[in-house]
């Protein structure tokens, strides 16, 4: 047996003021998508920004469903958006921010597994790393310069293909 170890790597800010002006204007855009999530069940209202390499920027946020769990994600409602209407344009940043109607959250919030998997596709497709900025309604932003740094061991399509392909 042998062990191997897995480093993470993130910057933490103390605020968004600290942020670049890009950075900065990714997160303010994710903030306002979360105001316009539709959560009536769970209250806690997720907003996702995500900026092309050709400089558009495309929102999206969480939509939920009395049928649990037929809604879907902020971050994967941007990311399917984006790719619906710019196909050939990778993904370079995303911003994701929640606001809750009961108790503010001062805490980073990260995306769920199935989350992190589209993102480390899109991210594989796009051919270069995607950046994620994660921030509750204020308090620290933490930033990473890669989805490798959220999900280490994603399932690809590598891996996929060489098993279906026979």
């Amino acid at each position: 047996m042998s062990k191997e170890f897995y480093q993470v790597e993130f910057s933490t800010y103390n605020s968004e003021s600290e942020l670049d002006q890009n950075d900065n204007e990714l997160l303010t855009q994710a903030k306002a998508a979360a105001l316009k999530a539709y959560a009536p069940y769970s209250t806690f209202k997720v907003g996702a920004a995500v900026r092309l390499a050709n400089g558009k920027i495309v929102v999206g946020n969480n939509q939920e469903n009395a049928a649990y769990p037929s809604g879907l994600c902020a971050e994967r409602v941007a990311l399917f958006y984006a790719n619906s209407i710019y196909p050939d344009v990778a993904p370079v940043a995303i911003a994701i921010t929640a606001i809750s109607d009961n108790v503010p959250i001062d805490e980073p919030i990260t995306p769920c597994g199935a989350c992190r998997q589209v993102m480390a596709e899109f991210e594989k497709k796009g051919g270069n790393n995607l950046k994620v900025i994660m921030q509750g309604q204020k308090g620290p932003v933490l930033i990473t310069n890669s989805m490798k740094m959220l999900l280490p061991f994603s399932f690809a399509d590598d891996i996929l293909l060489k098993y279906i392909s026979r």
